[in-house]
């Protein structure tokens, strides 16, 4: 009897969980680099976090064509094992999704407007680490956010925008807005976020061919909070591929603030990527900044690393 009991047990739930169509995935990715680094004259060799990861990810299929979706990202420094100071700090939402309605957002995430440009088009170390873009100007806040994104409304068209609510304090909202298109081999992207007084505009293109691909994007933003005024920034990337070989090569300029003299920058990276499988490579890359006078990128930088990265 208490074996039947057990069987009739054993197929409800196992009839439940057909019905609900759910499943909960576990994903990461471990990236590290040993580098050899110079800090505006100070020189170190340091073993250097890329923005390694632990995610879980969610999805209920409710019917009718509409899904509950949950992603909750952890991040921590490989070479420490110590975890970022907010546990949950890669994301952490929930969302409904449907081909007919959109997806309504409810957490926090990175912004749309980055994902749709400067991102996009960062393809070497997938803008981690001390390669990443150091021009682009992110502005805002991820945090306590609700954002929508559209139904496919002109195919190849993604439509999507977010506000990250104040909340009764003193937190100011921040805007974004991102469009991205997709036209075979040409990958078009604009965002525009607002933050206080602060605003950005940037739009993106990729285009692939054969085995090259080429990117670009132009940035518009306006510092007010601080007093230094607008600026315009442009990043340029390149990769070609040759079997389990990436070779990459970027190089990014931002003018002058227009209230802050000396304020100009460069960035140069230079990147080899060999693919081990699917998931793992190892790789190697040159960056450098070079700072204007006025130091508001922190001053001069330049690393040479080479590194290991696993997704999982």
């Amino acid at each position: 009897m208490q074996r039947t009991l057990m069987a009739a047990a054993a197929a409800l739930l196992a009839t439940g969980s057909a019905f609900a169509q759910s499943s909960v995935t576990i994903y990461g990715r471990a990236n590290v680099t040993v580098e050899s680094l110079d800090r505006d004259g100070v020189k170190t060799t340091e073993l250097v976090n890329n923005a390694s990861r632990l995610g879980f990810k969610g999805t209920e299929d409710l019917g009718g064509g509409l899904k509950a979706n949950f992603v909750l990202e952890h991040r921590f420094s490989i070479d420490t094992g110590i975890p970022a100071s907010t546990f949950w700090a890669g994301q952490s939402e929930v969302n409904l999704e449907s081909a007919t309605f959109g997806t309504l957002r409810l957490g926090q995430f990175t912004s749309e407007a980055y994902y749709a440009t400067a991102d996009y088009i960062s393809m070497h170390n997938h803008d981690t680490g001390t390669s990443s873009d150091a021009l682009y100007a992110y502005l805002g806040r991820d945090t306590n956010k609700i954002a929508y994104r559209l139904p496919t409304l002109v195919k190849g068209l993604q439509l999507e925008g977010a506000v990250s609510m104040a909340e009764g304090s003193a937190n100011l909202r921040t805007y974004d807005f991102a469009a991205n298109y997709q036209l075979g081999s040409l990958a078009l992207g604009a965002g525009y976020q607002k933050f206080g007084d602060d605003n950005q505009f940037a739009v993106r293109a990729l285009y692939e061919v054969g085995s090259f691909v080429f990117g670009a994007y132009v940035q518009q933003n306006e510092d007010v909070s601080n007093g230094r005024g607008d600026r315009t920034t442009f990043r340029l990337s390149g990769a070609y591929n040759l079997g389990a070989s990436e070779f990459h090569l970027n190089f990014g300029a931002a003018d002058d603030y227009s209230n802050v003299a000396n304020s100009d920058a460069q960035q140069f990276t230079l990147g080899y990527n060999y693919n081990l499988s699917k998931r793992t490579k190892v790789y190697a890359f040159y960056t450098e900044v070079a700072d204007g006078s006025a130091k508001v990128y922190g001053g001069d930088f330049s690393s040479i690393a080479v590194g290991v990265r696993h997704n999982f």
